[in-house]
């Protein structure tokens, strides 16, 4: 069985909490005394590693790998999309265009390069 995993980022603090739901449903939770759940913006791990072993969650900001290594790599936020079609982790563009995960994103890798709360800018054009 998978682990599931969560983080949430305090808005109020900028910091993260990790957590899995073995822990937080074991009595351990997330959120400490500091007003942490109304302040919190919570993330699903998408139980995807980069290509560098690194934990892939809803919110972060991934550059795909490709075949090609003098093309400029494409950056994505990872989005949870419950279109009505289909519930997945996709991958949406700086202009708003959501694609799947694809086959050739996994074989060729993502890297996590930042979120969506610290590092923003590097979704702009």
């Amino acid at each position: 069985m998978r682990e599931i995993k969560f983080r949430a980022w305090n808005n109020k603090f900028k910091e993260f909490k990790f957590m899995s739901l073995v822990k937080y449903l074991g009595g351990r939770g997330i959120l400490d005394d500091r007003e942490g759940f109304e302040h919190s913006v919570w993330e699903q791990y998408t139980g995807l590693k980069d290509k560098n072993g690194v934990d892939v969650y809803e919110g972060d900001i991934v550059a795909e790998i490709t075949q090609f290594d003098d093309d400029e790599p494409d950056l994505y936020e990872i989005v949870y999309n419950d279109d009505g079609h289909y519930p997945a982790f996709d991958l949406k563009g700086w202009t708003g265009e959501v694609n799947g995960i694809s086959e050739l994103s996994l074989t060729y890798g993502i890297e996590v390069v930042g979120n969506i709360h610290e590092n923003q800018d590097l979704l702009k054009e």
